[in-house]
């Protein structure tokens, strides 16, 4: 592969374990300063903290542990504290990708008045309303990235006020449930020690980065090639997906399901012919000045178990398995590019693992991302002395 394609598969390589994983802070503290690091706290690496339990595979929904893979997950959490060091240790830590954000916008999560059992799960109870904040992104790990620049685009979802003691131990009673999308229907790994050798070359010198194409292989290449090539007009207007899957709700007639979000409509605006290099938060601030938006909330619910939980590489083909609405987003006419929200939104923290039992994420990427995600959460929570809790 071409040596100058090593950025973008940097860039992808990252999208998938630590999505934003950045520091959590409430709302109440969104203007909390960060600051500067010494040159000994630049150096140290983080004080070992007791390790949240690793997940167990639920062997009805077909997942299966790798051997050793807890092991690779705390590993990849230690290079990629590592990689935060060395990049940010002068000054704010950022995130580890997705640091650019065109907005943090407020949303009402809308679910439908009326759904079929198999969906009515969890937090989709017909006719529930919840609040959100929705994030939109670059994928590239450089912040002044120009929006132009083919890339990965996010969007993550953090519902708010859902009742229920949600998965992760050490904050059960937090009221909010994250939903992490990309816009590209798959990824390009599936086994954790491929995770930690990428991260291994990333972390490495010039040719060592050269080995990185060989590490995720032929597909793994192609579909990390395929993830990061993307031009957008609008983020409102883009459709994402969860890439990973998700259980839909609990015992024995649980379900494994995918995501994905698409706008209401089919209306493309036209990506500008002299373009800033912020050109998404300006179109994401007219759309939204001018009037309000919607997007749809689709679930995919598995229909044959040769569609594995744990090949995250290989797409559910919506001809054998369509996606169903059961919400929508609604967008209200509003301002957020301020710099009280802008902070909030630096603050805000999203994690798959953010959730109600019946949502609970699936599969290896999905297993090592709730230690990779604490870590990294307690890495720049330290860096940046900035309170670690969920709004």
């Amino acid at each position: 592969m071409p040596i100058r394609m090593e950025v973008r598969f940097y860039s992808a390589l990252m999208l998938s374990l630590p999505f934003c994983s950045v520091a959590i802070s409430s709302l109440s503290h969104a203007n909390t300063k960060t600051r500067p690091q010494t040159a000994n706290s630049q150096a140290a690496m983080l004080t070992p903290t007791p390790a949240l339990p690793y997940p167990v595979a639920d062997s009805q929904l077909g997942e299966k542990l790798y051997p050793n893979e807890a092991l690779y997950a705390r590993q990849i959490g230690v290079e990629l504290e590592k990689l935060i060091r060395k990049r940010d240790g002068q000054g704010l830590a950022h995130r580890d990708v997705h640091p650019k954000a065109h907005g943090c916008v407020k949303a009402q999560f809308r679910v439908l008045d009326h759904l079929p059992a198999q969906l009515s799960q969890g937090m989709f109870k017909a006719g529930q309303r919840y609040p959100a904040w929705i994030r939109f992104s670059n994928g590239s790990p450089k912040p002044d990235n120009a929006d132009i620049k083919r890339d990965a685009r996010g969007m993550a979802i953090k519902v708010m006020n859902v009742p229920g003691q949600k998965l992760l131990e050490d904050e059960p009673q937090a009221s909010t449930q994250d939903f992490i999308l990309i816009n590209h229907p798959v990824f390009f790994a599936n086994e954790p020690d491929r995770y930690l050798a990428l991260m291994k070359d990333i972390n490495g010198g010039f040719f060592k980065k050269l080995q990185i194409p060989f590490s995720l292989g032929f597909k793994g290449s192609k579909i990390a090639f395929q993830t990061t090539r993307s031009r957008i007009a609008n983020p409102l207007q883009a459709r994402y997906w969860s890439m990973v899957p998700y259980q839909l709700g609990t015992g024995a007639d649980r379900q494994a399901v995918k995501y994905s979000v698409r706008p209401c409509t089919a209306q493309q605006d036209a990506i500008p012919k002299h373009p800033d290099d912020n050109y998404l938060r300006g179109a994401l601030k007219n759309t939204l000045s001018n009037g309000s938006a919607c997007m749809e909330f689709l679930v995919q619910p598995r229909t044959s178990a040769a569609m594995s939980v744990e090949d995250s590489m290989t797409e559910w083909k919506e001809s054998e398995a369509p996606f169903y609405k059961v919400a929508t987003l609604e967008f209200a006419q509003q301002t957020f590019d301020t710099p009280e929200q802008n902070q909030m939104c630096e603050n805000l923290s999203f994690s798959p693992w953010h959730a109600l039992p019946e949502h609970r994420p699936l599969g290896a990427t999905n297993r090592m991302r709730k230690v990779i995600y604490d870590h990294i959460s307690r890495v720049r929570h330290q860096m940046n002395a900035v309170p670690r809790q969920e709004p």
